[in-house]
């Protein structure tokens, strides 16, 4: 680990010493990574810094694939729309989970905790978006709302079990409407600040409220609502085996994971395991929608996200299962109830 950890600085290194130089065929990907994304620069010096970047997240995509196909690795990654930023730059866009006063939200009266039963039999494994609990892929956009994207979507599953129907979910009305609620729009938020604001508004349709990727003023009309949340379920923290539980017997789950790394970032394929990321500091919201585990009996939990199709596997990750909640994925799980 060591070794490959100090080939690949001393590969970015070496490349940022000669980045005058410009090879031919990195050039020729950056073009064609531009066009692909629609990216232009205000100045030409912009241009250099993030084309600087790029090539340094090339290089580590190419450094991490050739320890997959070592079997070092377990996930493949590539280069998406995120190529020309910094891992820290990326994280003050779109990791952007609220950490403070976790306490107080779980020890809200209205949260309803689930039972530990001693015997209940679920599947090995399930997903929901075959029996079409699950809405299309989205895409948040240059907006820090994944909390918001991660609640719709365990409503929306909620929806389609209780009503029969599967209706897209406004989170542009989370990221207007729910501040007085501790939410910040685009600059983060809770998903159980987003069901508390459900149950004292209810939620109105995407159709009705579309989603604008920018901090908006509050348009939200009762005469609109498709539905109220009558309370939210914490699932217990930490235990994978209470989130497989609840997974199967409810629907898509809401979660926030650690997610602050290259390898997230660039994720393409594969089963996503960072033996460490923390499963205390977490910093992104998604959504798990079933579970299974791959011909080598592998096990992994099958995550929305909210990067649109072109990030993942068409907008989902595996995350590894059962590997002592790996990134946090236990941690703070939740879903509403209707």
């Amino acid at each position: 680990m060591l070794v490959g950890r100090s080939s690949l600085c001393l590969t970015l290194l070496l490349l940022t010493s000669t980045f005058a130089i410009r090879p031919p065929f990195l050039q020729s990907i950056w073009r064609g990574w531009k066009v692909a994304n629609n990216k232009t620069y205000a100045t030409l010096r912009e241009e250099h810094l993030r084309m600087r970047i790029f090539i340094n997240n090339y290089f580590f995509t190419r450094w991490h694939n050739e320890r997959y196909y070592l079997g070092l690795e377990t996930y493949s990654t590539a280069l998406n729309a995120f190529a020309d930023l910094t891992l820290k730059e990326f994280a003050e866009k779109y990791l952007t989970l609220k950490q403070t006063a976790m306490e107080g939200i779980w020890q809200d009266m209205r949260t309803q905790y689930v039972e530990r039963p001693t015997r209940m039999l679920v599947p090995d494994s399930i997903d929901w978006r075959k029996k079409g609990l699950v809405t299309s892929i989205k895409d948040q956009g240059d907006c820090g709302s994944c909390w918001a994207f991660s609640a719709t979507g365990a409503l929306e599953g909620q929806l389609k079990r209780k009503k029969g129907k599967l209706i897209s979910v406004s989170e542009q009305q989370l990221v207007d409407c729910s501040t007085d609620m501790g939410n910040e729009g685009c600059n983060g938020g809770y998903m159980n600040d987003a069901f508390q604001y459900w149950m004292r508004n209810g939620a109105e349709s995407e159709s009705d409220y579309p989603y604008t990727a920018m901090d908006g003023k509050c348009k939200f009309d009762r005469s609109k609502v498709v539905t109220k949340v009558s309370k939210f379920v914490k699932v217990p923290e930490k235990s994978e085996d209470q989130l497989k539980l609840s997974v199967a017997k409810v629907g898509p789950v809401s979660v926030a994971i650690d997610a602050s790394s290259l390898g997230f970032m660039f994720y393409k394929k594969g089963i996503y395991q960072d033996n460490n990321c923390s499963e205390n500091d977490l910093d992104h919201a998604v959504l798990v929608v079933g579970y299974d585990a791959d011909k080598t009996r592998r096990k992994y939990w099958i995550v929305k996200n909210s990067w649109g199709e072109q990030w993942g596997q068409r907008g989902y990750i595996w995350m590894a299962r059962d590997k002592g909640n790996m990134c946090g994925i236990a941690t703070m799980a939740s879903y509403p109830l209707i």
